[in-house]
């Protein structure tokens, strides 16, 4: 399904506060929700997109009164969890956190069994991270020239972590090879706890984690951070200098973004919800 441009941009921007009031106002008889609501996050646990959903998850429990329940489905770069969600009934009761990794799936994959922009409806965005060049103590390298030299140094001995093949660690390590000309070997995880682990003891030598998972490692020195992929520095990211926007090699920027979407309904039952998500702005 091809949505209009303005309603695209209605969904995506204006959502956020307008999504979940309008539902209530709808569904007013039946006081929504009136039983408990799954979010499924669909990558393991410790990483971003686990951590916002439980942050999330816990707010809407204690406004809504109803339990908001985070179930883990990780697997194939995300493809699991969504199409777990996909398969759902569309009667809000199951949300499915997105993120960078649903768009690039959609272009990576050749034959999914569903249709990304069809099947799931957006419900509001939530929030965006930088990615950050993180690398074992063991690397000799402090910045983000340095990490490259090092790494053209040792063709085809670093190991690059990542959350699965078409996360946004991958596809950023992958963008980050080709602009920097240099040789990584992929080492593909199930979840950012899990890659964590292995690059905080050596396993893996560099892993383009986000802020939101990597940051107590970072202050406490179990890992470096070498820089952030966005143009600007991340506020609580202070050790990562220079940044990697700042390294003329590698002057690109991939962020990760997040947002909570849901089946979509049949076109026939969504028109109501559509005209109700257009009077109210504000949430309650």
């Amino acid at each position: 399904m091809k949505l209009p441009r303005r309603q695209f941009l209605h969904l995506a921007a204006g959502a956020g506060a307008a999504a979940l009031p309008a539902l209530s106002r709808i569904a007013r008889a039946q006081t929504y929700p009136t039983r408990p609501v799954r979010i499924i996050s669909p990558f393991g646990t410790a990483g971003a997109n686990d951590l916002v959903a439980r942050l999330i998850g816990q707010w809407l429990s204690e406004r809504f009164g109803q339990q908001f329940v985070i179930e883990n489905r990780p697997g194939a770069g995300g493809t699991i969890g969504t199409e777990a969600a996909v398969r759902a009934p569309a009667d809000g009761y199951t949300l499915l956190l997105v993120g960078t990794t649903q768009a690039i799936n959609a272009t990576l994959y050749d034959k999914l069994s569903f249709n990304f922009i069809r099947d799931i409806a957006p419900v509001t965005p939530i929030i965006r991270l930088a990615n950050v060049l993180d690398v074992n103590l063991s690397v000799p390298a402090k910045t983000v020239p340095e990490f490259i030299a090092y790494a053209k140094a040792n063709p085809g001995k670093i190991n690059m972590a990542s959350v699965g093949t078409g996360s946004t660690p991958h596809v950023t390590g992958e963008l980050f090879k080709m602009i920097a000309g240099v040789n990584m070997v992929h080492v593909p995880y199930r979840s950012a706890g899990a890659a964590l682990t292995d690059l905080i003891s050596g396993q893996v030598h560099v892993y383009f984690g986000t802020t939101a998972s990597s940051i107590e490692h970072i202050k406490a020195g179990k890992i470096r951070a070498l820089g952030v992929t966005t143009t600007a520095r991340a506020g609580r990211c202070r050790t990562s200098r220079p940044w990697v926007s700042s390294c003329r090699a590698t002057r690109r920027v991939i962020g990760t973004a997040s947002a909570y979407r849901r089946p979509r309904r049949p076109r026939s039952s969504i028109s109501s919800t559509r005209r109700s998500t257009r009077l109210s702005t504000t949430p309650r």
